[in-house]
This record gives C-alpha cells, sequence and structure tokens, in this order.
C-alpha cells in the first residue's frame, strides 16, 4: 500500500505542502477500515505570512464590497457546493458518517450560507456601517447628535474548529464572519481536515472568493496565538480544557484578541412528570435519546449526556429505549445498505470514549444498555462480524441511583454514552440540569404549559439553547441537538461562554460597535442615513420623479397646509368605522388627560400626508410596502392644519434586482410648527 501524501494548505493565494517527508506528519485513517487516507502535518508553514495576508489582501478584497454583495456572495458559494456535494459526501463515509450524519454536517452547512444570504440581505443595509439603535439628541436645539455604529474588525478572523462537523463547523463561523467582512483562516481537526480541505478547495475552484478571504492550515499551528494582535478573532471549537489554556494566552489576557469559545458540555433532557408512557411526550422523549445517541455515533457536542426523568419512569424509559435501538440501530460501515450509525472518528476516539465511560462507571454509575466490548457491525460488503481495525462502539446507556454524584455532571464520554437520572420534583429536576455547570442545550418534553414555566426559568441561566418538545411541535421540531443559524449557539459556564450564530447578532461579533457623536451632517455623512438637522434640498425634480441614480440623501418635499376640519374627522369616523370617542365626544375627550377635546384620527393625518407629499403620475417609485416607527405626539383639533415634510433618508439598492427601497423620513406638523407624527416611510424605487 503506498504511504498517503501530505494534505495541503491554502495559504498566501496559493496551495502549499511542506517540502520533503515529514516525519511528524499525523496519519489519518478510515474510520471504519484503518486504512490511511492522509498525512496532516504544517511544518515550515509561514503562519505570519498568512495572517498578514488576511490583514491586508483579505481586509481590502471585503471591504470594498458591501453587506449586501457578500450576501449574494455566499449563495453563490452555496450553490457552488451543492453542485459538488456528492463528492463531500463520499468522503464524509471515510470519517465514519452515514449518510444522515453526512446530511446535517453538509446540507447543514450549506443551509448555513443559505440563511446568512437571505438575512444579509434582508436585515442588513446595502452599505459597509452597521446601525445600532436611534439617534440620541445630546443639545436643544439638535445640533449636536450621538449614535452607535457598527464597523468591521481590521484583523483576522481565525478558526480552530472540531473533528465532528467539518463542514457545517467551518461555514457556521465563515459565513458571518464574510458578511461582516472579516477574511478566515480555517484550522480543521485532524481526523476530519480531509473533508475540510475538500470543501475548501471547491470554493476556491468556484472562482467567487475575493482574494485573501479565505485561508486554510491543514494542521497543527504552533506559535499561532503569539502572532495575533489587536483587532484579530479566534472562534474556538472543542474541549473546555483546551479554551481554557488558549484563553489563557497574552494575545488574549491583554493584546486585545478576541477570544469565543463553544466547548464540550454535560447536556441534558428533561422528561416531564405529565409525559408518562403511552404519551405522545414519552414517545418523542425516547425517539430524540435514542437519536442523539447514535447520530454522529453521539460526537456531537449538543448531545444529550443526561436523561432526567421521574424515578417512578426510569424502568419504562430503559425499555422503551432499549427497544427502539434493537429496531432501528444498524451498526457498520456508512457504505454499507442499512447502516444507521457508524463508527467513532477514530481508534484513538474509541479508546477515550471507553475510559470516559469507565470514570462514569466508578463515579457510580451503572450499565444498563450497551456494553465496552467490540460490537458486531455490518461492513462495507454486507458481511457481519467483528471490525477491531475500526472505531465501532454500540449505544451505551447507564442509569446513576445517586442523581447528584459528581461524575455524571462533570465527565462526558464523546460518544454513543448517555446517563439516566431520576427526580421527584420539577424543582429538583432544574437543580440538576445546574449541577451540569453550563451547557449548550437542554430540552424539555412537556405538555403541561405550568411544568415549561418552571423548568425553563429555572434553567434558562444555565443554558445557551431551551427546546420544549411536545405532541404539537414533535413532528416539526429540529430537534434537541440541531442548532440553526437563526438562533445563537453556544452556552455559559462549561459550555465555553460564547456565542455563534443567533442570525445577525453573530455578524456583529465581528465588527466593533462604536459610539460616534457630531453634528447631523456629520452623522449623515458617516452613516449614509439622513440625519433630521441635516442638509436637505427641496430643489429640481419632485423626489418621486427621480430613480436611484439621480436621487440623493436629502432630497426632500415640503407640502403645502391643510385644514382639519370637524366635517373631515366625521366623515372619515363614519366611513371607517373608527368612531372612537376621542373624535366623536366632545365631552368625554376633553376628560381625557391627552386631549383637548374631539381631535383627528391619526391615521386620518397620515392618509392626508401621503395625499400631500405623492406625485400621482406613473414613475421611478413603483410601489410603497410599509410604514415604520409610527408615533403620534401632538393631537390635532378641528380648525388646525398640517402638512409634511419627506426627506430622502436612505436609498438601499438590491444586488439581485433592477429596483431597491428607499427610506423616507416623514415630519407631520401643525401650524404652529410642533411635531405631530413622525414615521418611515418604505418605497421600491427603479434602479433608472
Amino acid at each position: 500500500m503506498s504511504e498517503p501524501g501530505i494534505l495541503p494548505s491554502f495559504v498566501k493565494g496559493a496551495w502549499w505542502t511542506p517540502d520533503g517527508a515529514e516525519a511528524g506528519a499525523a496519519l489519518v485513517t478510515d474510520a471504519s477500515t484503518g486504512a490511511p487516507i492522509a498525512r496532516v502535518g504544517t511544518e515550515g508553514i509561514d503562519l505570519a505570512g498568512a495572517l498578514d495576508y488576511a490583514r491586508t489582501v483579505g481586509q481590502r478584497s471585503l471591504g470594498a464590497l458591501t453587506f449586501h454583495q457578500r450576501a449574494v456572495l455566499l449563495k453563490q458559494l452555496a450553490q457552488a457546493l451543492t453542485e459538488r456535494k456528492a463528492e463531500l459526501y463520499e468522503l464524509s463515509s471515510r470519517a465514519g458518517a452515514t449518510k444522515a450524519d453526512s446530511w446535517v454536517d453538509i446540507d447543514g452547512g450549506l443551509g448555513v450560507l443559505f440563511t446568512y444570504s437571505s438575512k444579509g440581505r434582508r436585515e442588513l443595509p446595502n452599505a459597509q456601517v452597521y446601525l445600532d439603535g436611534a439617534a440620541e439628541t445630546l443639545s436643544k436645539d439638535g445640533s449636536f447628535l450621538g449614535r452607535h455604529i457598527f464597523t468591521r474588525l481590521p484583523g483576522v478572523a481565525v478558526q480552530i474548529n472540531a473533528f465532528n462537523f467539518p463542514v457545517w463547523g467551518a461555514l457556521e463561523k465563515f459565513a458571518p464572519a464574510f458578511l461582516a467582512g472579516m477574511p478566515t483562516l480555517v484550522k480543521p481537526a485532524t481526523p476530519t481536515a480531509f473533508l475540510a480541505e475538500a470543501m475548501v478547495r471547491v470554493m476556491l475552484e468556484s472562482g467567487l472568493l475575493p482574494e485573501g478571504s479565505l485561508q486554510l492550515v491543514s494542521g497543527p499551528v504552533p506559535g499561532l496565538f503569539d502572532l495575533l494582535r489587536l483587532g484579530d478573532l479566534v472562534a474556538f471549537t472543542g474541549s473546555a480544557s483546551t479554551a481554557e489554556k488558549l484563553r489563557a494566552n497574552d494575545s488574549v489576557q491583554t493584546g486585545g484578541v478576541r477570544f469565543t469559545s463553544e466547548t464540550d458540555s454535560i447536556n441534558a433532557s428533561v422528561l416531564g412528570p405529565d409525559a408518562v408512557t403511552g404519551t405522545p411526550e414519552f414517545d418523542a422523549y425516547v425517539k430524540q435519546l435514542v437519536t442523539e445517541l447514535t447520530a454522529k455515533a453521539g460526537q456531537k457536542c449538543t448531545a444529550i449526556r443526561r436523561a432526567i426523568v421521574p424515578e417512578a419512569l426510569i424502568g419504562d424509559l430503559i425499555a422503551a429505549v432499549r427497544a427502539r435501538i434493537e429496531e432501528r440501530v444498524v451498526i457498520g460501515d456508512p457504505r454499507a445498505e442499512g447502516v444507521t450509525m457508524g463508527p467513532l472518528v477514530s481508534a484513538a476516539q474509541r479508546t477515550e470514549v471507553l475510559r470516559q465511560v469507565g470514570r462514569l462507571v466508578e463515579g457510580g454509575g451503572e450499565l444498563v444498555l450497551g456494553g465496552l466490548g467490540q460490537p458486531t457491525i455490518v461492513r462495507a460488503d454486507g458481511s457481519r462480524g467483528a471490525a477491531p481495525e475500526g472505531a465501532f462502539v454500540e449505544p451505551i446507556l447507564l442509569h446513576f441511583p445517586d442523581a447528584t454524584a459528581e461524575a455524571v455532571h462533570t465527565v462526558e464520554a464523546f460518544g454513543p454514552v448517555a446517563s439516566i437520572l431520576g427526580y421527584t420534583t420539577t424543582a429538583e429536576a432544574a437543580r440538576l440540569v445546574a449541577l451540569g455547570g453550563g451547557s449548550l442545550v437542554t430540552s424539555v418534553a412537556t405538555h403541561d404549559p405550568e411544568v415549561a414555566r418552571e423548568l425553563v426559568t429555572g434553567i434558562a441561566a444555565y443554558n445557551g439553547r431551551v427546546l420544549l418538545l411536545d405532541r404539537d411541535d414533535a413532528r416539526t421540531s429540529t430537534g434537541h441537538g440541531s442548532p440553526v443559524p437563526h438562533l445563537v449557539h453556544g452556552g455559559p459556564g462549561r459550555a465555553g461562554g460564547g456565542e455563534e450564530l443567533g442570525g445577525i447578532r453573530a455578524v456583529l461579533h465581528h465588527m466593533q460597535r462604536t459610539a460616534i457623536q457630531g453634528t447631523p451632517d456629520m452623522l449623515t455623512a458617516i452613516t449614509g442615513v439622513w440625519h433630521p438637522g441635516a442638509a436637505a434640498s427641496a430643489e429640481g425634480p419632485h423626489p418621486f420623479r427621480r430613480s436611484l441614480a439621480e436621487l440623493t440623501i436629502g432630497d426632500q418635499v415640503r407640502s403645502a397646509s391643510r385644514a382639519v376640519t370637524l366635517d373631515d374627522i366625521e366623515t372619515f369616523a363614519a366611513f371607517t368605522g373608527d368612531t372612537f370617542y376621542a373624535h366623536m365626544d366632545e365631552e368625554a375627550a376633553a376628560a381625557n388627560p391627552f386631549f383637548p377635546g374631539r381631535v383627528a384620527h391619526g391615521y386620518l393625518l397620515v392618509s392626508w400626508a401621503a395625499g400631500l407629499f405623492v406625485d400621482p403620475a406613473p414613475g421611478p417609485v413603483l410601489a410603497n410596502y410599509g410604514l415604520e416607527n409610527l408615533r403620534f405626539v401632538t393631537p390635532v383639533s378641528p380648525g388646525d392644519s398640517i402638512r409634511v415634510a419627506l426627506t430622502a433618508k436612505q436609498i438601499t439598492p438590491r444586488e439581485t434586482d433592477d429596483y431597491g427601497e428607499v427610506r423616507w423620513d416623514a415630519l407631520i406638523t401643525n401650524q404652529r410648527d410642533e411635531t405631530v407624527a413622525t414615521y418611515d416611510v418604505l418605497t421600491l424605487v427603479a434602479k433608472h
């Protein structure tokens, strides 16, 4: 058998491998057969040069793009990977992943790219600065304002990934960093680095990546942290002990390098007291527990490690789990037909998992399902038997008679292993969850809202995510162990104390929030959003006659005034059916502390305002699709008059369409120049 080659890295814009044979390179083998796949080593790699390349070339190429332009590229990258995902599936099976496991990793990763592409275009401006909150008026005359903005960090996002999700784990970090405009350096875990390398190769061969935006180091990175500096960010996934060592580095402690970690945690799943045998909740709980035991052979940072159930249901649960495993679980080579659970990622991982099971037994656990020997498996050719060359472990379930035993809350066997703990009250169940010291996720199976409320309020502070499972969402739930890009992934304490994903929140992790102060003109220039008091022009054609190419921030229309009569108010009330007393009953309205007497409907005023500012002829304005931030400030009485000023506030071209969004600042005032109402008008406007 020929010696496998060293897996290449991609740094400084080119593929790189060490010169000559590298004695220290680690050998990666097939998880099922032990056949060699590749060697992994980085002797002689120029890490300092790679970081500098990201900070210069990568920052420059990404910095030239807006949020929307980066978002479009994320979608195109997802499409490029989708076209070639069969190659990734084939490699994934060599890491012990079944088709279902690979779907979670590969298609899950593609889903992250698609989601961030969509959210980036819907929730971020087509700009390079993100606004956080409203402007604050800091002077009586409005000449001095303040507001918070986010701008991208000037360094490199270093991601250090775990072996269990080489595609999803990389893409869930890459997508928000890329969208923020920050170049990424990926360091995959050795056992599955070959799959991460294939993914990066497909992305590079697509020709879509801006130069320097993505680099790959296939192997060790000694001394990397000494090369990091203020403006850089590290996103780590792995063991809690390794995270603590990295966090203690001077670059993090005193050098200003941001460090976020997602680490192993002793996640729990609570069976509610109402979820007795025969209920849909009990069945859903059993199904979920078996799934978390067997998916990725239990090698998930979100897997259930502690099944916390009512004391009276422990025997029923063990029997139900055993029956489902015997009926549904087939252990073997993922390439064999019918296999539902593959091996662990390596023989070394198998040894480690069994060692940790031994610690759990020593700590008071009793084996009630599975064993520590070589299981009978299905080989790739369909034959059955033991496979000592593979990393197979059968599902293992332990029971701890003492639910407070230290080992069950502190020792994690990172494989198909879970422990059952009994409780008698929901308060006790919540205390058992908390003994884990901080988790990524806890799930609760109950159909009783009061049980759900009590448990969530008792355990939320110890978890990054809580899943509520019952008969109504069992079919649609994404499951205990599946983070989604819309919600945060991370957790307190032992889980690392960091956050990833969570929609746009993860993008902002790669940016700096800064408070800026200045005049309305200065804030308008910096943010690309018009601020009241900044320069505005009502000269030239009506703003609705201007395309996106012609319209500028501050273009304005100021209307004539319109008088409000009692007849107008009553006509509007009769026409709409809105006969609220403040509009129809003088005595009752005057008794209200907010009104001087009968007043005009707020929606009447907004409707009239549209009539005052709209240019009715066909033109670049295609549609009005909403109002935001509407506030009624000063009541309008019969005999008052109103006028409106409409100002182009923000212009957002859509990258993939021939139109864009224009946000207009609408200000309605009365004859005394008092503010009557403020709101934003949203329109779709043709680019040309």
